[in-house]
Order: structure tokens, then sequence, then C-alpha cells
């Protein structure tokens, strides 16, 4: 599921702190000695979603295979989750048999690299630096490296169908006060304007709280975590109220139940990534057509006008590529094919273009331009540094999710599991870290 399955977030503090993460990447590789008239043969491994109606990866592949006879591009999409394709690298890249690129999510760039997973291209990567917004790029980097280039981004929205909050007499909430006031009120009809998503745990409750204040920091050469900021008690505490007067649905997102709560007019608001927008237009069905809207995320968390990170992913070169010069000259060009890029469900980093709302898009959301709406949330989103081992902190995380959803725990509680499966991670990863 798009780079996650999300930005401004991320590597901020690591570019800072090599040191804590010194001695992971592959020497600087960055020349090519390929002869100029050599055919050479790039190979992308993707996690994109390639759905009906989408500009395919080949196809965009294809467009350059046939503009660049000297530099070929074979590319395969991993249908598996965002781990398991690290497990694969990491068995890849130790074989010598690793993709030249691979798809790899801002929160799980810390541990690529820090399985010595990637190679220094950062000289490479300097010749397209105006070719992205400034921090996606810097999302690339750790330790003043760049491994590679951004290629979209993933700022949490509000997504709600205009027509029935009208019929129902309602406005966007726009405090937590109002939210919970009226999440109940519409619970009681049968409607719901929320939704606490457990297999969404990880990303969602990251976002919205760190919107508030990062969770991990450096200081002198550690690592310093803090998952219980006065933003994530925010959160808490509004989700908890949701939960506790049953007045949020709690259907696990990548479950038919979510689609069928939609079909059934049962959903008409959730909290969304952005790059959810063709995704959830598919688990409609047609349902509700013209007549959901896109708005920014209220000041529900103490958040003011700041919003959250959920996903967004950049493209990397692995260790052992034989033409990371010829490998960043695509990857370039592939992550600036905005209109390609878009129709697969991204908000582009690439600055290249200013990136046009599909017409299905517009037909679905009231012919609203989203992506307008998308890039103003971009613009809005807070910096949230991601560790090494996030991934095991985002599974620990779901599963305390799924109780919290079903009164086995309290949503207080994900934050905790959230504090200590990250001290766990950084440790187990051997890296200093400050109690």
């Amino acid at each position: 599921m798009v780079a996650k399955k999300r930005l401004l977030a991320g590597l901020a503090s690591l570019t800072v702190m090599g040191i804590a993460l010194a001695g992971c990447g592959s020497p600087t590789n960055n020349s090519s000695n390929t002869p100029k008239d050599e055919k050479v043969t790039i190979t992308y491994m993707h996690r994109l979603p390639d759905n009906k109606g989408m500009t395919l990866v080949n196809d965009i592949v294809a467009k350059w295979n046939k503009d660049n006879p000297n530099i070929q591009v074979k590319a395969t999409k991993f249908d598996g989750a965002a781990q398991d394709m690290i497990k694969k690298l990491a068995t890849d890249v130790k074989a010598g048999t690793a993709p030249d690129l691979a798809q790899v999510g801002y929160a799980e760039l810390p541990e690529v690299f820090n399985q010595g997973l990637l190679q220094d291209v950062t000289e490479e990567a300097a010749k397209y630096k105006d070719h992205f917004a400034e921090v996606p790029f810097s999302m690339m980097q750790i330790g003043g490296k760049a491994y590679g280039l951004p290629q979209d981004t993933g700022p949490l929205t509000y997504f709600y169908n205009a027509k029935e909050f009208e019929k129902l007499g309602i406005t966007v909430p726009k405090t937590a006060d109002e939210l919970i006031a009226t999440a109940k009120k519409t619970a009681a009809q049968g409607k719901y304007i929320m939704t606490f998503q457990p297999d969404e745990g990880m990303m969602t409750m990251s976002g919205t709280s760190g919107a508030s204040g990062a969770w991990y920091k450096t200081e002198g050469n550690a690592w310093k975590v803090d998952t219980q900021t006065a933003g994530s008690k925010a959160v808490a505490k509004v989700y908890q109220q949701l939960l506790d007067d049953k007045s949020a649905l709690t259907n696990p997102r990548w479950d038919p139940s979510f689609d069928a709560s939609i079909n059934k007019g049962q959903l008409i608001g959730t909290v969304a990534a952005a790059w959810e927008a063709p995704l959830f237009i598919s688990s409609a069905g047609g349902t509700g057509k013209g007549e959901w809207k896109v708005a920014q995320l209220p000041d529900w968390f103490g958040n003011g006008t700041k919003t959250g990170s959920d996903g967004g992913s950049g493209v990397a070169v692995l260790k052992g590529s034989k033409h990371p010069a010829e490998a960043m000259k695509f990857l370039d060009w592939f992550n600036t094919q905005v209109p390609d890029l878009v129709s697969q469900g991204l908000v582009v980093a690439a600055t290249t273009e200013a990136a046009k709302t599909p017409a299905a898009w517009s037909e679905f959301f009231s012919n609203q331009d989203i992506m307008a709406e998308f890039k103003k949330a971009n613009d809005n989103m807070a910096s949230f540094s991601y560790i090494p081992g996030f991934s095991a902190v985002g599974a620990a995380m779901n599963e305390t999710a799924a109780k919290a959803a079903t009164g086995d725990a309290k949503v207080s509680d994900i934050f905790d599991t959230a504090q200590k499966t990250s001290v766990e991670a950084l440790k187990n990863a051997k890296l200093p870290v400050k109690e």
C-alpha cells in the first residue's frame, strides 16, 4: 500500500547525528565506469498500488526505455508488507542479487541504513536537488549524505461526505469538544464522522500526536525517546472518549468491513492520508460519488494548523549497485513524472510541475481540487523523526490498537507500547539510548 504499506518528518534529527548511525552505509560510489555507449540494465523494486485506472509503473518505465536505449530499466512490484520487503532486500544485498533501486518509506529509511543496505549517492543526488521540495529531499539523507531521491509525501487530512453532513445539519467540527459532541450525536443516528482504525495505529497515532512534537530526538550522541508527549495525551483522550461513547467505527482500514461501512452509508467522515484518495474511492465502490470532500485536519488534538505525517517514501540506491549514476538519472526522471505518479495516488515530492487533480478524483470529491488541498496540508505538516526499527514499534502499536478497539486496552496504552518498544528497538540495533 503506497509508501508505508506517508512527512516532513523525518530524518532531520538523523542528519545532525551521523555518529549514532555512522558506518552503516556503503562507501561513496557516485560515478559510473560504464563506457558511454555500453547498454546497462537498472532494476527497480516498488510497492506502488498499480491498480486499475492508474498509469502502471511498467507503462511509465516503458516510456523511459523507449527514449533511453543504453539505460534500460526493469521494474518489479513487491506485494508483501514493508517489513517483508526489508527482509528480502537484506537477504538480496548479502547475496549480491539486490535491485539497484528500491522504494523505501521515510519511516523505514533509518532501519535500512542501519542494516548497511544503502549506497551513498550524494554527488549524484546534488544534480537533482532543485527538482524536489527541500524537506522531502532531506528525508533521503542521513548524516549529511544522500541515499536516493524522494517520491511522495503523506499529510493527514479529513475526508467527509458533505451531502450527509448537510442532511444532518452539521459542519466539520473545529475543536475536540465539538468533535466528541457531534460524533456522539450522529452515531445515535447510525452515522459516523470518525473512525478508529486498529491496523493504522502505527501511522495515525504517531502522525496525529507528532504534529504537536516529535517523539525521537538526540542528545549528544544518544537517542532520547518520549512517546508520551502532550500531543500523544491529547490524541489518546479524544479517541478514548470516542470509543467510550461508541461514536467511532472500529473497522480495520484494510478490511472489507471498512468498505462495507461506506457502502451502507454508515461512514461519513474519517481522518485519512492524502495518498488514500484513489484507494478510498475504490473502497466506496461508487457510493457517495460527488458527495465527498477533503478538508484540513481541524485542531482536534491541540495542533493548531499543523497536521502530521502518514507515510510517504523515496527510492534508494542499494549497496552493490554497479550503475549508481545511471540509476539516479532514471530515478530523477521517474520521480518527476508528476501526472503518472499522481494517478498512483501520490502527493508527489517533485516541484517540476504542479500536480493536477485527476478527473475521476474530482468527480468523487464534489469537483474539488483536492490536490490543492493536499498541497496545503503538505505545507502545514510538522516535522517528525523516525528511528531504526520503527516498523517493529509500529507492529506492536497496531496490536495494542486492536485491543483498544475492543475495549481490552486503553488508547493511551498504544503510546506506552510505543515507548517501550522504541527503546527496545534502539538497543537491539546497538544504538545509544538516553533514559
